[in-house]
């Protein structure tokens, strides 16, 4: 059964093509499909009288969210499609994970007599590439270009060619011009060429009126398999003319903002293009905006950019007066040059166009929605500084929790949370170095001293300064942070959270503070917590599995560094050891039959 988050979701899907990601628990992408229209395909995965594969039941078992994004065409959402299953490879998508790629038709118009070839890799060679071809095929494509631009198909070298060379049968069938025996000159063959470059471009005229006419002359001449041909090709000219934007046919990086408003709230969509294709995108929503859309989509930029790594060409849906002040500020904040600029025509005002529309589409389906994201962000981040009384709005909050067992392998953990929401760009880890034994206070001291020290280099490996930094535990670990702050000679708002009864402690008083039980701001502090817990939790046991398996075999006779190395590299864990056979450890590389049965031996008794 869907929750009821799912089901007010999918109530409010729009009849539009597009593509729908569905997620787990964890946030990890389980599937993701096209759709002709996002409402009708989605809701018949929620819908009890749908009959359903025994993989759609299993998946659905795991989805607790998902995701669209709005498309001009079907076409589009069938290239966007292949795109994110090569992005994030779903468990339950088993097409297009191969790395194959939709067909592209490719010319090098630098050549004498260019041709028309397929290939399904794009490559900055000088070449013009169009595409990607989703309907059809290229060798349907190719036999268009063929049956109406008689063009070189041969891989000859048409400049050193035999006296006597006689031209090949697609010259006698009218598919080729034969410039290897002069048939035409270089001008004219470039002509051919420019027409079928006209052609892929997106101007069909000549290429409809030729097939209509061929149509039409061999069904006269009762050649009614060839005149189906034709009737194919200019059915297949007709699905090629839907708008193809979110691959396009050449490597740039592009990042699209549009902003849309209902008067209260608005939502800044950003869609991202790397390399030619859409890769991301995500709608950011903004409850305390001002009137001035304008000024908004411009403050949200200038903070924007230092949470995401921008490509330096950015494109708006509405005109900024302040765009070449932006383009400056965003410059120096991200150390790339930056264009801002709102696009008129072409590709770039179709891909800021898809942007706005999945804009609107969030603002006006996802009200409820947009209203909890705020409150559990921002709202958040706002009720933090009012309800601990900081002096600071606490934008970017630090959080440091320590992993060990008895004092073995010791490991602490930085997480990141920006305006309320995760940064694991920011996140870091250290080892412990200096403190023996299972000493946390000494521990949690180290670490800050470190990060104290590194933040008043400026040091860009910890990018800014923080406005907040949690611990994990109680007075005992605020105190060493105390010092260790104070030592440093940094100035820094500091609160430690404890786990029995999440209470908050500040400097300056021994009473906790409690917060709220259902305030968004003892949330937000319990998630930064628990996540640098997790964080931590998982370096130290991917660090002592390394280290346990390597320490056990130090007292096995013969198995030295290397084999040590070697076992460890295919086995991970003692767990994974202790299960394997001896024909398996013997199989690893540098060990012999007779160490893996001592091994074995040893491990077992």
């Amino acid at each position: 059964m869907a929750s009821v988050d799912i089901q007010t979701k999918l109530k409010n899907l729009p009849a539009e093509p597009g593509v729908y990601i569905m997620y787990d628990a964890d946030g990890n992408v389980l599937y993701v499909g096209k759709a002709k229209i996002l409402k009708n395909r989605v809701r018949q995965y929620f819908h009890a009288s749908t009959n359903k594969t025994e993989k759609v039941l299993a998946m659905l078992s795991h989805v607790t969210d998902f995701q669209y994004i709005i498309t001009a065409s079907e076409t589009d959402a069938l290239s966007l499609e292949n795109t994110l299953i090569k992005k994030y490879t779903p468990p339950y998508n088993i097409l297009l994970k191969d790395g194959k790629q939709y067909p592209y038709i490719k010319v090098d118009l630098r050549s004498d007599f260019p041709k028309f070839v397929a290939t399904r890799k794009l490559q900055k060679d000088r070449c013009r590439y169009f595409g990607p071809i989703t309907q059809g095929g290229a060798k349907a494509f190719l036999e268009i270009l063929s049956s109406v631009f008689p063009t070189v198909t041969c891989n000859n070298n048409l400049t050193k060619l035999p006296k006597n060379f006689r031209p090949c049968l697609n010259y006698h069938i009218g598919k080729c011009c034969a410039p290897c025996v002069g048939k035409v000159t270089k001008e004219q063959y470039r002509e051919i060429v420019n027409r079928a470059v006209a052609f892929l471009s997106g101007d069909d005229r000549e290429v409809r009126d030729i097939l209509q006419q061929k149509m039409m002359e061999a069904s006269e001449k009762m050649q009614y398999e060839q005149a189906l041909n034709y009737k194919r090709y200019i059915q297949l000219i007709d699905k090629i003319n839907q708008q193809r934007i979110v691959v396009l046919s050449k490597f740039v990086d592009y990042d699209m903002f549009a902003v849309a408003s209902n008067g209260k709230n608005c939502v800044v969509n950003h869609t991202m293009i790397r390399g030619g294709k859409v890769v991301f995108s995500d709608n950011n929503a903004i409850t305390d905006a001002g009137i001035d859309e304008a000024q908004t989509l411009s403050s949200f930029l200038a903070e924007y950019c230092e949470m995401v790594k921008l490509c330096g060409e950015i494109y708006t849906n509405i005109e900024l007066p302040d765009a070449v002040e932006l383009q400056q500020l965003i410059s120096e904040k991200t150390g790339v040059k930056t264009i801002v600029y709102c696009p008129k025509m072409q590709d770039k005002k179709r891909l800021v166009d898809m942007s706005y529309r999945n804009a609107v589409e969030y603002l006006t389906k996802s009200q409820t929605e947009i209203d909890r994201k705020y409150n559990a962000t921002q709202g958040a981040v706002l009720q933090l500084k009012d309800l601990l009384h900081l002096k600071k709005l606490p934008l970017r909050v630090e959080c440091y929790d320590i992993s060990n067992v008895q004092g073995v392998d010791k490991v602490a953990s930085m997480v990141v949370f920006t305006n309320g929401r995760k940064d694991a760009s920011q996140y870091r880890r250290f080892k412990i170095r200096t403190v023996e034994g299972a000493n946390d206070f000494a521990s949690m001291r180290e670490v800050l001293l470190r990060r104290f020290e590194r933040m008043k280099q400026d040091d860009g490996v910890f990018g800014k300064t923080p406005d907040l930094i949690v611990v994990d535990g109680g007075l005992g670990q605020l105190d060493y942070a105390r010092q260790a702050m104070e030592e440093s000679g940094a100035e820094v708002q500091l609160v430690s959270l404890a786990k029995q009864e999440e209470l908050v402690y500040t400097l300056g008083t021994n009473q906790p503070t409690y917060l709220p039980r259902n305030s968004y701001a003892l949330n937000l502090l319990i998630n930064i917590r628990d996540e640098s817990h997790r964080f931590a939790i998982t370096y130290f046991r991917k660090l002592h599995n390394k280290t346990s398996i390597r320490s056990v075999l130090q007292d096995v006779p013969g198995i030295g560094e290397k084999r040590r190395i070697e076992l460890h590299r295919k086995f991970k864990s003692m767990d994974a050891l202790k299960a394997a056979t001896v024909d398996e450890i013997s199989d690893t590389p540098g060990m012999t039959r007779p160490v893996a049965e001592a091994l074995y031996k040893f491990l077992h008794d």
